[in-house]
This record gives structure tokens, C-alpha cells and sequence, in this order.
């Protein structure tokens, strides 16, 4: 991902698997857990607790426009910390609500949260990185030296790449209905906040596809459009990086593609075939032992001629 490809920052207002290195732990809370919408005699003047915070979407990079009606933009609103999503060696993913007070206007996001430079373990990120330049040689060399600021320096480019990504991605989602990802909400530093994909009643997360037995007909749909999302990829330029069943989520019976802080530029990285060809190879793997034949060669070329390698 290019820095300029990332998007302007807009502000208003005051101003473990064989396919995944994440362990997927998914929240657990009974209703009676859950804070309230709302308290029912809000004080104005009150200050979030622990818990809480007040909305930084003013201060924030914002996903692309027009926003989604669902969506909270009320710079009065609160977020509320619901428990972790998932955890990961690179980021966790928090489930955070949020809302305005004394209203009905409320959403769910996922937070994910890349680690400081003492607790991460970006121990992947030299192929992924191959082809991403910044201006600054100082940065540069930080970043190759995998120092503590290029270790800070390498997060901020994982998130905004992943944001950028999603903000292209989802554009194209919109207009054509061959590509679905969460919506992204905002990115400040290495904090990127996303829609949250499932049930937005009671916090449930869709399912991955590594935990479906999916067969027959329903087999086939989601390796269709798993195909058309690969193809919206590849014309973009871009491998997905780390493509496996725990990174596709199915929502209503629609496979959505995330977790794409890694995602590749296909030409402008040396390794980017090889990235695209090992994408395909996993996820065939996958429906092919649920019994659907993928050619995996025919689909990779048809890909790597999508995004004019071939």
C-alpha cells in the first residue's frame, strides 16, 4: 500500500489452526450483562467512566461517504467497551457499542487494536512489506532496523493499509455487490474501528467459515462468491496476503472478507504472485475437502491475468 493511497483525513465537529495464527474467542455474555441503549436520566455534564469514553469520531480519519444510516456520528455519544472479539499476535478486536445518551441511536463496532512495540509480534511482515516505501529514509531505516519506533512505525502502516483497503474495497462492494467487507468507521494511529459483522441485538458475531460444515448448493454459492471477491481483489491490484477460512465470515449467506492489514501489491511486490497463488491454494484446500473440485491453478492464472502480471 502506497501512503498516497491512503485516504485524507476528514474531520468535523469541535475539532491456533492449520489456515490461521488467530485463536478465535468470541464474546460470551448473558443479556443481563449488557449495558443499557441508554440511561434512563442521562446527566449532560457527566464524564464516561472506566469503561466508557466520549465518541472520537471528530478526531479520527473517516470511511468513505455517504456513511451508513446505522452508523453514530453524534459527537455527544459514548463508546462502551462489551468484552474481546478475538485475539491475536498483531491486534485483539474489542466489541464496543456505541451510543447517545438519552436517545435510541446506538451501533455496534469492531475495534481492533494493533499491540505496543514491547507486545507485538509482527513476525510475518518483511514479505508483506516488500513493495510499501515511506518518504522519510530515517523511517525507512527504522522500520528495516525493526526498531521500537519502526516497530510503531510498521503497526501504523498495517492499520491504515488495512483501512485504505477497506474503504476501496467497500466502494466497489457497494456498486457491483461482488465483494462484501465491514464498513470502516475511522482509523486514528493504530486503532482502526470497523462495523461489526452479526447480530447487532445481542453482540453475536457471524460465524467463520472454518466453522460451517456448509454442503451441496450452499457450497457452491459461497465458493462463487468467494471467487467474485478474489477477482474484485486482483483488478484492484491486490492480494488478499493471508487468505484462509478464518478470515471469511458468513452473515445472512453472505461470505465477508477481513482482516487485511497485510494485503499485498501484487506488481509492486516481488513475492505478490506467490502471495495470490498461496490464497487460492488454502481456500481451495478447504472446499475441496468438503467435497467441491476447484481447479486451483485455472482460478490463480485467471487471477494473476486479472491484475495484469500475465
Amino acid at each position: 500500500m502506497r501512503e498516497h493511497d491512503l485516504p485524507a483525513p476528514q474531520r468535523r465537529g469541535r475539532g491456533k489452526s492449520r489456515f490461521d495464527d488467530d485463536e478465535p474467542q468470541f464474546l460470551k455474555r448473558g443479556r443481563a450483562d449488557r449495558p443499557a441503549l441508554a440511561d434512563p436520566e442521562p446527566d449532560p455534564d457527566a464524564q464516561p467512566d472506566q469503561q466508557d469514553r466520549w465518541s472520537s469520531w471528530d478526531q479520527a480519519v473517516h470511511g468513505p461517504e455517504p456513511h451508513p444510516d446505522w452508523l453514530v456520528t453524534e459527537l455527544a455519544a459514548r463508546d462502551t467497551e462489551l468484552g474481546v472479539l478475538k485475539t491475536g499476535k498483531e491486534a485483539d478486536v474489542h466489541l464496543v457499542r456505541r451510543a447517545v445518551p438519552g436517545t435510541d441511536r446506538s451501533c455496534l463496532l469492531a475495534v481492533k487494536r494493533y499491540r505496543d512495540a514491547q507486545h507485538r509480534l509482527f513476525h510475518r511482515d518483511a514479505g508483506y512489506l516488500e513493495g510499501r516505501r515511506v518518504r522519510r529514509s530515517r523511517e525507512m531505516r527504522a522500520m528495516v532496523g525493526r526498531t521500537a519506533f519502526g516497530r510503531q512505525m510498521i503497526a501504523g502502516q498495517w492499520a491504515a493499509a488495512e483501512f485504505a483497503a477497506l474503504a476501496q474495497l467497500w466502494e466497489v462492494g457497494v456498486a457491483t455487490g461482488r465483494i462484501a467487507v465491514p464498513y470502516p468507521v475511522q482509523l486514528i494511529g493504530t486503532e482502526l474501528m470497523l462495523e461489526f459483522v452479526g447480530d447487532a441485538e445481542d453482540g453475536t458475531a457471524a460465524p467463520r467459515l472454518a466453522q460451517l460444515r456448509p454442503d451441496g448448493a450452499e457450497l457452491r454459492s459461497l465458493w462463487t462468491q468467494l471467487v467474485d471477491a478474489l477477482v474484485v481483489l486482483a483488478r484492484a491490484g491486490y492480494a488478499h496476503g493471508d487468505l484462509s477460512p478464518y478470515n471469511l465470515l458468513v452473515h445472512r449467506d453472505r461470505l465477508v472478507m477481513i482482516d487485511l492489514p497485510q494485503v499485498v501489491d501484487v506488481v509492486a511486490n516481488p513475492r505478490g504472485p506467490e502471495f495470490l497463488a498461496r490464497d487460492v491454494r488454502v481456500v481451495a484446500a478447504w472446499f475441496a475437502a468438503r467435497g467441491l473440485p476447484t481447479d486451483q491453478d485455472e482460478v490463480t492464472g485467471m487471477l494473476l491475468r486479472e491484475a495484469g502480471v500475465r
